[in-house]
């Protein structure tokens, strides 16, 4: 391997969204930072099976609001 082109490696702290931690070694930050998950395999729908609607924005009022008179009529 080439000399002085490669990031440097280090022990960092990864702490999920319910609070829980573990250390691990990664080239992000200095040694000793930590990484605060927003989304972890402990939360995201993939592996819980469980989704929820994030309204960022409006955008799922916006596609309410816009479709509300939309499908068939009684």
């Amino acid at each position: 391997m080439k000399t002085d082109i490669h990031p440097e490696y280090h022990e960092i702290t990864v702490v999920m969204t319910d609070g829980s931690s573990f250390t691990t070694r990664s080239t992000m930050g200095k040694p000793g930072d930590t990484l605060r998950l927003d989304i972890d395999p402990k939360s995201h729908p993939a592996w819980t099976g469980v989704q929820k609607l994030l309204d960022t924005g409006g955008q799922i009022a916006k596609f309410n609001k816009r479709f509300a008179n939309f499908g068939l009529k009684k």
